[in-house]
Protein backbone atom coordinates (compact mmCIF):
# COMPACT_ATOMS: atom_id res chain seq x y z
CA UNK A 1 0.00 0.00 0.00
CA UNK A 2 1.46 3.62 -1.35
CA UNK A 3 2.14 5.22 1.79
CA UNK A 4 0.36 8.89 2.05
CA UNK A 5 3.15 11.91 1.27
CA UNK A 6 3.95 13.85 4.59
CA UNK A 7 5.02 16.95 3.16
CA UNK A 8 3.99 18.93 0.18
CA UNK A 9 6.18 21.74 -1.64
CA UNK A 10 4.24 24.40 -3.99
CA UNK A 11 6.15 26.86 -6.55
CA UNK A 12 4.31 30.50 -5.87
CA UNK A 13 4.10 32.00 -9.54
CA UNK A 14 6.86 34.65 -8.20
CA UNK A 15 8.94 31.39 -8.07
CA UNK A 16 8.87 31.23 -4.08
CA UNK A 17 8.79 27.85 -3.00
CA UNK A 18 6.32 26.93 -0.27
CA UNK A 19 6.66 23.95 2.12
CA UNK A 20 4.00 22.32 4.07
CA UNK A 21 3.62 19.38 6.42
CA UNK A 22 0.23 17.21 6.53
CA UNK A 23 -1.27 17.57 10.07
CA UNK A 24 -2.10 14.22 11.48
CA UNK A 25 -5.21 14.95 12.48
CA UNK A 26 -7.46 16.12 9.45
CA UNK A 27 -4.28 15.55 6.80
CA UNK A 28 -4.34 19.50 6.20
CA UNK A 29 -1.26 21.46 5.08
CA UNK A 30 0.84 23.30 7.58
CA UNK A 31 3.64 25.38 7.24
CA UNK A 32 7.00 23.93 9.34
CA UNK A 33 6.78 27.28 10.69
CA UNK A 34 3.38 28.04 11.91
CA UNK A 35 2.51 26.33 15.83
CA UNK A 36 -0.93 23.44 15.63
CA UNK A 37 -1.82 21.88 18.36
CA UNK A 38 -1.39 17.95 18.38
CA UNK A 39 -4.82 17.32 19.02
CA UNK A 40 -6.58 20.35 16.21
CA UNK A 41 -7.91 19.06 13.29
CA UNK A 42 -6.85 20.46 10.08
CA UNK A 43 -9.25 18.92 7.16
CA UNK A 44 -6.97 17.86 4.22
CA UNK A 45 -7.77 20.73 1.90
CA UNK A 46 -6.95 23.61 4.72
CA UNK A 47 -3.95 25.91 4.62
CA UNK A 48 -2.47 26.92 7.26
CA UNK A 49 0.49 29.43 6.85
CA UNK A 50 3.92 30.03 9.12
CA UNK A 51 3.75 32.07 12.14
CA UNK A 52 -0.17 31.27 12.21
CA UNK A 53 -1.15 29.29 15.64
CA UNK A 54 -3.99 26.72 16.02
CA UNK A 55 -5.31 25.87 19.74
CA UNK A 56 -5.58 22.42 21.40
CA UNK A 57 -9.20 20.74 19.90
CA UNK A 58 -10.18 23.52 17.66
CA UNK A 59 -11.10 22.50 14.12
CA UNK A 60 -10.38 23.95 10.76
CA UNK A 61 -12.84 22.86 7.98
CA UNK A 62 -12.00 22.13 4.19
CA UNK A 63 -10.63 24.08 1.94
CA UNK A 64 -10.49 27.23 4.50
CA UNK A 65 -6.82 28.85 5.08
CA UNK A 66 -5.54 30.23 8.12
CA UNK A 67 -3.08 32.98 7.27
CA UNK A 68 0.26 34.05 8.35
CA UNK A 69 0.14 35.36 12.17
CA UNK A 70 -3.25 34.56 12.36
CA UNK A 71 -4.41 32.96 15.83
CA UNK A 72 -7.27 30.59 16.24
CA UNK A 73 -7.66 29.56 19.85
CA UNK A 74 -8.86 26.14 21.76
CA UNK A 75 -12.06 24.52 20.54
CA UNK A 76 -12.84 27.18 18.22
CA UNK A 77 -14.56 25.59 15.00
CA UNK A 78 -13.33 27.01 11.51
CA UNK A 79 -15.77 25.98 8.64
CA UNK A 80 -15.68 25.38 5.39
CA UNK A 81 -14.28 27.57 3.01
CA UNK A 82 -13.42 30.05 5.38
CA UNK A 83 -10.69 32.63 4.74
CA UNK A 84 -8.89 33.71 8.31
CA UNK A 85 -6.92 36.99 7.25
CA UNK A 86 -3.18 37.70 8.53
CA UNK A 87 -3.08 38.42 11.98
CA UNK A 88 -6.67 37.76 12.69
CA UNK A 89 -7.48 36.10 16.11
CA UNK A 90 -10.31 33.97 16.47
CA UNK A 91 -11.21 33.51 20.46
CA UNK A 92 -11.81 30.32 22.51
CA UNK A 93 -14.60 28.45 21.50
CA UNK A 94 -16.07 30.64 18.43
CA UNK A 95 -17.55 29.35 15.59
CA UNK A 96 -17.29 30.58 12.42
CA UNK A 97 -19.32 29.54 9.60
CA UNK A 98 -18.90 28.41 6.07
CA UNK A 99 -17.70 30.58 3.83
CA UNK A 100 -17.38 33.44 5.84
CA UNK A 101 -14.27 36.15 5.49
CA UNK A 102 -12.06 37.30 8.65
CA UNK A 103 -10.56 40.36 7.83
CA UNK A 104 -6.24 41.11 8.68
CA UNK A 105 -6.21 41.68 11.93
CA UNK A 106 -10.13 41.53 13.20
CA UNK A 107 -10.60 40.06 16.31
CA UNK A 108 -13.24 37.57 17.42
CA UNK A 109 -13.58 37.08 21.26
CA UNK A 110 -14.46 34.01 22.97
CA UNK A 111 -17.61 31.50 22.23
CA UNK A 112 -19.03 34.15 19.39
CA UNK A 113 -21.12 32.74 16.34
CA UNK A 114 -20.29 34.11 12.97
CA UNK A 115 -22.55 33.66 10.56
CA UNK A 116 -21.87 32.06 7.06
CA UNK A 117 -20.82 33.94 4.30
CA UNK A 118 -20.27 37.02 6.28
CA UNK A 119 -17.22 39.37 6.06
CA UNK A 120 -15.70 40.51 9.56
CA UNK A 121 -14.20 44.02 8.08
CA UNK A 122 -10.16 44.13 8.65
CA UNK A 123 -8.96 45.12 12.11
CA UNK A 124 -12.69 45.03 13.27
CA UNK A 125 -13.43 43.17 16.83
CA UNK A 126 -16.74 41.88 17.04
CA UNK A 127 -18.88 42.83 19.68
CA UNK A 128 -17.56 46.34 20.26
CA UNK A 129 -18.74 49.80 19.59
CA UNK A 130 -17.39 52.91 19.14
CA UNK A 131 -17.24 55.37 21.42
Amino acid sequence: MPRKPTREEFETDDGRVLRYVRHPHGGGFVSPKAVVAPDAWIARSAYVEERAIVGPRARVGENSWIESDAQVAAEAIIGIAVHVGPGARVGSGARVGRGARIGEQAVLPANVQVSADSTVPAKAVVGSRAA
